[in-house]
């Protein structure tokens, strides 16, 4: 490495109405330790507040003043998909990429190819497949991510979206902002969760944290995952394993996404998988947009093969405006913010520290950070990801206009 590093560093734009002056609450809960005993993210230091927005450009993660008192530039930008981006004037001399999975900057072969002296990419956040892995295996860069800092945010998002599709929530609300009082309209498409069977894909662990918080509610668990869990957990949740998707879908009324996005879950759930699922089945997909085949999805809600489809994730990001899940019936999607709570930012917004603290002193990365390192996938990647390539079609995100 120079003595002087260029890190740029791409997030989400600021809030229409201005940058917050003020919060809705004073602080967030001090956590210890993640659920599983992992310790937090753990930084010398930080120049932020826990719980003020972080990862819009006016918040910058909180890393100014660290980066330029250790001597190094730093380029903030929300500009990363047009041919003349800021994100590309800068790239060809950064050596660090800093972004996010919610306003995710595409490192792409070509990109990486262009970027001789890119070293290092850190996601803030979970999920590096908007980097192409074999490139930069290919490459020697450093890949990692902030591994569980916003997992149980993203649980929490998905229980949410599912408990609102099967009680048809979002037209109910619809309702009352209109003066309406449609009670038999709020209902038609409305049930009980309870004795529904109810699925994951992957348990790792954000889709065991959704198994957990669904049992209160007095369903049938069910999941498939390469790495089947242990015994004691599969008793105390009353757990079905299932040896492939194909097994769980055909089983369940609710199936939750939750594995990561590589060469082998790339459009996993398409007509076919799908028109194996119970007639009236709801999808909710935490996980990554392009899991899902776009189109399937769309002809399964018109068709009425899915009774509701949710989910905060979509290919390319930020969706193109035309992106038909935009107006497809009875979707209850969100922008990709499961993951970009303000408790969460405060946890990756350190975890990035951290990380950037270890590359300037020479010092070891976590391993369960690591997704790339020495040429070959490494710690949780070498875990949960395949070699290969999954950003091809991300130049559509420039389809987005605001």
């Amino acid at each position: 490495m120079s003595n002087k590093e260029k890190i740029l560093c791409v997030l989400y734009d600021d809030p229409i109405d201005g940058y917050p002056t003020s919060y809705a609450r004073n602080s967030i809960p001090k956590l210890d330790q993640y659920p599983d005993g992992q310790s937090m993210p753990s930084p010398k230091n930080i120049d932020f507040t826990p719980g003020e927005l972080l990862g819009s450009i006016s918040g910058e993660l909180g890393l100014r003043k660290f980066i330029e008192n250790a001597g190094h530039e730093l380029i903030v930008t929300s500009d990363k998909d047009s041919k003349d981006s800021v994100f590309d004037q800068h790239l060809s001399d950064a050596s660090i990429v800093i972004s996010q999975p919610f306003w995710p900057a595409y490192l792409t072969k070509d990109r990486i190819d262009k970027s001789p002296n890119l070293k290092l990419a850190i996601t803030a956040g979970i999920g590096s497949d908007h980097v192409d892995l074999q490139s930069a295996i290919e490459n020697n860069l450093t890949v990692c991510e902030v591994t569980y800092c916003n997992s149980i945010s993203v649980a929490e998002h998905a229980v949410m979206q599912i408990l609102a599709l099967v009680r048809n929530y979002i037209p109910q609300y619809k309702w009352v902002v209109s003066g309406g009082w449609n009670i038999s309209d709020s209902v038609s498409r409305s049930y009980d969760i309870e004795g529904m069977d109810v699925g994951v894909v992957a348990a790792g662990r954000i889709g065991t944290a959704v198994l957990k918080r669904m049992k209160p509610f007095d369903v049938n668990l069910h999941y498939t995952d390469r790495h089947r869990l242990p015994e004691s957990i599969e008793n105390d949740l009353n757990l079905t394993y299932h040896k492939d998707v194909d097994s769980l879908v055909q089983n369940c009324d609710v199936v939750s996404i939750h594995c990561p996005l590589h060469p082998e879950t790339e459009h996993l759930f398409n007509d076919t998988l799908i028109s194996k699922m119970r007639k009236g089945s709801y999808i909710v997909n935490t996980a990554r947009g392009k899991i899902c085949d776009k189109d399937a999805i769309t002809r399964a809600l018109e068709n009425g093969q899915l009774a509701g489809y949710a989910g905060d994730v979509w290919f390319p990001q930020p969706a193109p405006n035309d992106h038909t899940w935009r107006t497809a019936p009875n979707h209850a999607l969100t922008p990709h913010t499961s993951g970009t709570s303000l408790s969460a930012q405060a946890r990756y917004a350190a975890g990035v520290r951290e990380i950037l603290e270890c590359w300037f002193e020479n010092r070891p990365i976590r391993e369960e950070y690591l997704i790339v390192q020495s040429g070959s996938l490494a710690g949780t990647g070498a875990h949960s990801y395949s070699a290969g390539n999954t950003t091809e079609g991300s130049d559509q995100a420039s389809k987005f206009k605001s």
